[in-house]
């Protein structure tokens, strides 16, 4: 393996200068820090590569058989995503370990049976494919990589799954599991709580536990396995699977007739209680008209009894109320005011 440079040459074991390959200065040229090699016949990638350390983000070398990587890879401080699948690896080589920004990391279509314990050194990871290999077991490393969220290990012979993957693993949201040898649903998904894409298409599963508990899945594969129907699991996770179609039609039109039986009674409770005012309206109404029939009741006994006082008094004024009784009294035309204004002075 090659130590990197200084200068974007490195003599290789002939003796003659190992220069980047061709294209990739007008590549980088674009800024994006994106380096496209896949493709290409590159047995061993030039240590000149690592001088690209600033400007370097995404290296893709799928499909050139590669072997060798620079023992300094690690320099390339930036880089977040490296792709090396189909190169017929049979282990991984140690400077991808040493990468201290990866967090993707794609390396399926190898020939790998498991990986270093330095792996865990990828802390950062956060996306590994590893599908099409030959892991016969789940690789503990992964155990010690708490940040990783989504793992594609399809296409392998895996038969179970550690039962600590649960605790050790919490932040994990995609697992891909199909095309393995798994012939019953490991009881620790049930614990992956924060799992949201589960796929165990072409299995020889045949019989699924209860899965509605699994409160954050959002979507289940489970086609291609030997069972009768689909996995019971929460009304909103998508199925994917033979009769899963009808059964989530069918899931959907219960879901639209119970939410059209609550909107209807919700409707009609609404009606009670406009009902129910327009009651009270009501009530409050004829209590006021009451009020004002007894007011106006009240006003017109008043009334009355200003009249009937009116009629009394009035006798009084009339001239032939004061009889002649004595003319010596009557003689004298002064003597009594004037009836009118007397009484309007004492009962205004």
């Amino acid at each position: 393996m090659g130590g990197c440079g200084s200068v974007p040459t490195v003599a290789s074991g002939e003796g003659v200068d190992e220069p980047l390959p061709e294209g990739v200065e007008e590549q980088l040229s674009s800024g994006d820090g994106i380096l496209e090699l896949s493709g290409r016949k590159i047995p061993r990638l030039p240590a000149s590569i690592c001088n690209l350390s600033e400007s370097l983000n995404k290296l893709y070398l799928t499909g050139t058989m590669i072997t060798e990587l620079p023992d300094d890879f690690y320099q390339l401080e930036n880089l977040r995503t490296l792709a090396l699948d189909a190169n017929k690896l049979p282990e991984l080589p140690e400077p991808v370990c040493s990468l201290p920004n990866l967090g993707r990391l794609y390396i399926g279509a190898n020939h790998l049976q498991g990986l270093p314990m330095s792996f865990a050194r990828l802390q950062s990871l956060r996306i590994l494919w590893i599908e099409r290999n030959f892991l016969y077991h789940f690789p503990r490393v992964l155990l010690s990589m708490p940040g990783l969220r989504c793992v594609q290990m399809g296409d392998n012979r895996l038969k179970g799954l550690p039962s600590d993957i649960a605790t050790a693993m919490p932040g994990l949201k995609g697992l891909w599991l199909y095309s393995n040898r798994f012939d019953r649903v490991p009881k620790v998904l049930l614990r992956l709580h924060g799992l949201e894409v589960l796929d165990l298409d072409k299995n020889r599963i045949t019989e699924f536990p209860d899965m509605s508990r699994m409160k954050g899945l959002q979507l289940l594969s489970y086609d291609h396995n030997p069972v009768k129907g689909p996995p019971k699991v929460a009304e909103t996770v998508t199925l994917v699977g033979e009769g899963a179609q009808e059964f989530m039609e069918e899931r959907e039109a219960q879901r639209q007739q119970m939410e059209e039986e609550e909107q209807e009674e919700r409707e009609r409770e609404q009606q009670e209680a406009e009902n129910k005012e327009a009651e009270g309206g009501e009530e409050e109404g004829e209590e006021g008209q009451e009020e004002e029939l007894y007011e106006e009741e009240e006003g017109e006994a008043e009334e009355r009894v200003e009249n009937a006082n009116d009629h009394y008094y009035s006798e009084y004024e009339e001239e032939d109320y004061y009889l002649e009784e004595e003319g010596d009294c009557m003689e004298d035309e002064g003597y009594y005011p004037d009836e009118g204004q007397y009484y309007n002075q004492w009962y205004k």
